[in-house]
């Protein structure tokens, strides 16, 4: 594990912003600047910012390495359950992809009740709605209850500072901004990966609980998967050794993932609306914590992080 010392060292010097203009045509997300070259790569430079109700809130140490290198993981571990687009880690924050058009729908898949913002499904089971994104949930269902079976609830995909919006396959397609044919290949595959995701995080002693992904399509029409798979900050995991138990108390599951603040902002009575209050040194280093510690439980390696400054090695690395 890192060392309190260097987290904190980390604070201020971590990744909030991007300026590689030479890299090509430069697209700002709420974690990762993206950069288009002429010849039809990508470099996706994955910062320490973290968003949290559709907002940036801050930054956390190492965050960016943690997420790039878990993506990398998972782009390996599962090209044989699905294309995706990474051709390389150049750099401990970039990732070196092909470039693709994004699909304009995001396909998440949830097994359990849970959540606390407004677009989560428990926030809708607990004031009475019984139809989430098309699906009929069952009476009686109590919070971070695992549900019959894994169920998609696609979402828009919101610009920054915009929120996502959940809706059926109807409602989504209905908006005219992805085909159908397109929206049931890129589903079939979210499907496909969570449940090979499930099965190698069980492997691990973690429970993946839901989570994101986000889909493109190849200058030949192929769609495969892009931006990240399974990190703590598209993905929801849970513990599973301490599950049932606290289950069976009322208690929340043990997390590995940005729930983490995403609880402390409730706590302080924000839910997304307004100026979200600032996000104090202390959770920015226990945040890191379970960034790495979830890193560190899914790939069976330990976490080191690159502490040199991060802007001036992105560019060494990339030659530019």
């Amino acid at each position: 594990m890192v060392p309190d010392a260097t987290l904190r060292a980390a604070l201020a010097t971590t990744l909030d912003a991007t300026s590689f203009d030479s890299l090509g045509e430069k697209y700002e997300g709420k974690v990762r600047d993206n950069y288009t070259t002429a010849d039809g790569r990508r470099y996706i430079v994955v910062t320490d910012r973290i968003s949290a109700f559709d907002r940036v809130l801050g930054t956390i140490p190492f965050k960016g390495q943690v997420l790039n290198r878990l993506a990398a993981y998972w782009f390996e571990k599962t090209r044989d359950v699905a294309p995706n687009h990474f051709l390389s880690m150049p750099d401990p924050n970039v990732l070196e992809c092909t470039q693709c058009e994004p699909i304009l729908a995001e396909m998440v898949v949830r097994a359990y009740v849970t959540g606390s913002t407004s677009t989560s499904i428990w926030t809708h089971y607990a004031r009475g709605e019984r139809v989430f994104c098309g699906h009929t949930l069952p009476e009686g269902l109590r919070k971070n209850q695992h549900l019959p079976a894994a169920i998609l609830t696609p979402a828009t995909k919101a610009p920054k500072g915009q929120h996502d919006v959940s809706g059926s396959r109807e409602e989504i397609l209905a908006q005219g901004q992805v085909t159908a044919a397109d929206f049931d290949g890129a589903a079939e595959i979210a499907m496909r990966l969570f449940a090979a995701g499930q099965k190698i995080c069980a492997e691990r002693g973690l429970i993946l609980v839901d989570t994101k992904y986000e889909m493109g399509k190849t200058t030949g029409g192929k769609i495969v998967v892009i931006d990240e798979i399974h990190t703590p900050d598209s993905s929801r995991f849970w513990m599973q050794a301490t599950y049932e138990e606290r289950f069976t108390k009322g208690l929340d599951p043990e997390p590995l993932d940005k729930d983490f603040v995403r609880r402390w902002y409730t706590e302080q009575g924000y839910r997304g609306d307004g100026e979200p209050p600032k996000l104090p040194d202390e959770i920015r280093v226990g945040a890191a914590r379970r960034y790495i510690e979830a890193y560190e439980l899914i790939t069976g390696r330990e976490f080191v992080p690159d502490t040199t400054p991060p802007n001036e090695r992105i560019a060494k690395n990339l030659k530019i």
